[in-house]
């Protein structure tokens, strides 16, 4: 639930993703390598759902690349007073495209080039996003207050 609920902007649309999910798990457990950790495969077939979901229903997303590099900021010093769900919490308010990337990269550990793969955009774009999402959180954080605050 956790994977999906990351690319959700509601628990509704996690519950979707995690039977869609699933449905793939049944369909296709033939195809499961016993050498290998089940949860890898499990996530994995999750987070693919999760982005499948969004390119079903949104037609067009416009992503911006910036023509020069960005500076990326260690995400660790403006999260790491955050519990988990405060940062779920966060990350939901970002848009699909940033939430995707900030996802895929400072959470389940992809890298730039492996992101711009999966979801047919440019390295720079994926950077670009990041940047953008973590600029979002920063001013999440400075509008709302964390569960760790109040």
């Amino acid at each position: 639930m956790r994977i999906c609920l990351r690319y959700a902007k509601n628990k509704d649309e996690a519950v979707e993703m995690i039977n869609d999910g699933f449905m793939k798990v049944f369909m296709n457990i033939q195809k499961y390598d016993t050498e290998r950790p089940f949860k890898a495969w499990l996530s994995t077939i999750m987070i693919n759902t999760s982005i499948d979901y969004y390119r079903n229903r949104i037609k067009q997303i416009e992503m911006e690349e910036l023509n020069g590099k960005h500076e990326m900021e260690d995400s660790e010093n403006v999260l790491s007073h955050l519990n988990y769900e405060d940062l779920i919490r966060l990350v939901q308010k970002l848009s699909y495209a940033y939430r995707t990337v900030f996802n895929l990269f400072a959470i389940d550990g992809y890298s730039h080039e492996e992101i711009s793969s999966m979801l047919s955009i440019s390295v720079g774009t994926s950077k670009s996003n990041l940047f953008k999402a973590r600029e979002n959180l920063k001013k999440l954080l400075v509008e709302a207050p964390t569960h760790n605050q109040q």
